[in-house]
């Protein structure tokens, strides 16, 4: 699976303005809403928070993976954003997120959805990727990163 053939620059913010985790959720969440691919913005909130609850997706160094099942899901819907500033997320490690990568799958269909999962943690496993993407300018210099390390 290629992250670059879901990950589109209109579903990229460099320069989320989320400060905690709860407002990074929406403002990610509603990419997906601006791009039109989500209209229920309740249901996908719900499902992000209610994974939330049961273990941070605070995940690694620098990097949050919120994701979620939802009903509305055709297929594989992912998002990415970063910021310079870190976001207060209750990290596994403590630390501020400076990446966050949102991951939608649909309902009865975790296939796509651990693909995703497993080549998102490939690629952020990688010395210095992170860093990258999160000094990355533009959505199209992130989408060029992933690409080459695909």
């Amino acid at each position: 699976m290629k992250l670059t053939d879901i990950l589109k620059p209109d579903l990229i913010k460099v320069g989320l303005e989320s400060e905690e985790k709860e407002e990074v959720f929406e403002e990610m969440v509603q990419l997906f809403v601006d791009a039109g691919l989500l209209a229920d913005r309740d249901a996908a909130l719900q499902a992000i928070i209610e994974r939330e609850a049961k273990m941070s997706t605070g995940v690694a160094r620098w990097l949050a993976l919120p994701h979620g099942k939802i009903e509305e899901a055709k297929g594989l819907l992912l998002a990415l954003g970063t910021t310079d500033y870190g976001i207060e997320y209750d990290s596994l490690d403590g630390e501020p997120v400076y990446v966050v990568l949102m991951v939608f799958a649909e309902l009865g269909n975790p296939g796509p959805h651990i693909e995703a999962l497993a080549e998102i943690s490939r690629l952020f496993s990688m010395p210095g990727f992170t860093a990258r993407i999160r000094e990355a300018e533009s959505a199209e210099q992130i989408l060029s990163i992933i690409k080459q390390e695909e």
